[in-house]
Parts: structure tokens; C-alpha cells; sequence
């Protein structure tokens, strides 16, 4: 039981360059306080992450993931966000299917000057990965 406390998520983050990268930056140059739980790796649009990303995050190890990019009708490159939002959608109901509870994924929309949004939705993702608990679908015995 006191291990499991101690227990913290690990989540990895696939942000679009234009906003939730910089929104992500933002929160850090702010001094915003969120739980250091995400790695994030910068990817030149949310619609650019293919689902076999997400999936060897979870494959990996990483407890969750999270593709952020541009609020709809604002994406760099038009329609990146909506495709994104098409294929996330798509994703959670495979691996729903496949037994992965559907928190383990995450889609948000942070711009580049909401720091604080991406701050919270960070520490949203975190509380809710701590009621999944950890990720022991992908993990086999030998790793």
C-alpha cells in the first residue's frame, strides 16, 4: 500500500511546435506550478501524430499520453487539429476495445499564451492516471 502512494505517472506529451509547445513554455518561463510527470516531445502538428506513436508510448512504459495542439480553426497548417481530433477519437475506442481504459489517452488545445491551462491540464491528466494506476498492460515480465 505505501509503495503505491508513492507511486507517480509517467506521461508522455506530443505537442505541436505553434501553440502547446509554447504554451507548455510559457507555463515554465511563468513559474507555474504543475507535476512534473510529462516528457514532451515537439512535433510540427497535432495531426502529424500517427496512432502507432501512441501506442509505443504505451508500450514503452509511459502510464499515459497526451496530444495538444491548436485550439480548433486555429491550426498552422488548417485542418492538422481536426485530423488530430479524428484520429485520437479513433484511438481511444481501438484501445478501449483492446482494454485500455480510455484516461490513459488525452487530447487538449492549449495556444500559445495559455500557460496556465496547460498547467492544469497536466495536473488533470496526472490526478486521473493516479486513479487508474499504473500501466501494466504492455509491460510483460522479462522488462
Amino acid at each position: 500500500m505505501e509503495q503505491k502512494s508513492k507511486w507517480e505517472p509517467k506521461i508522455v506529451g506530443f505537442l505541436c511546435k505553434w501553440c502547446s509547445y509554447a504554451g507548455a513554455d510559457l507555463a515554465g518561463t511563468s513559474r507555474r506550478k504543475y507535476p512534473a510527470n510529462v516528457r514532451i516531445l515537439k512535433v510540427p502538428c497535432s495531426g502529424r501524430v500517427d496512432p502507432l506513436l501512441i501506442l509505443k508510448g504505451l508500450r514503452l512504459g509511459f502510464d499515459g499520453v497526451v496530444v495538444s495542439g491548436c485550439h480548433p480553426g486555429d491550426c498552422h497548417y488548417q485542418t492538422g487539429n481536426y485530423r488530430a481530433r479524428r484520429r485520437i477519437a479513433l484511438t481511444k475506442k481501438f484501445l478501449e476495445y483492446m482494454g485500455v481504459p480510455e484516461g490513459r489517452i488525452q487530447a487538449s488545445w492549449v495556444s500559445a499564451s495559455e500557460g496556465d491551462k496547460f498547467a492544469r491540464v497536466v495536473a488533470d491528466i496526472t490526478k486521473g492516471l493516479k486513479e487508474i494506476g499504473p500501466n501494466k498492460l504492455f509491460t510483460g515480465g522479462g522488462q
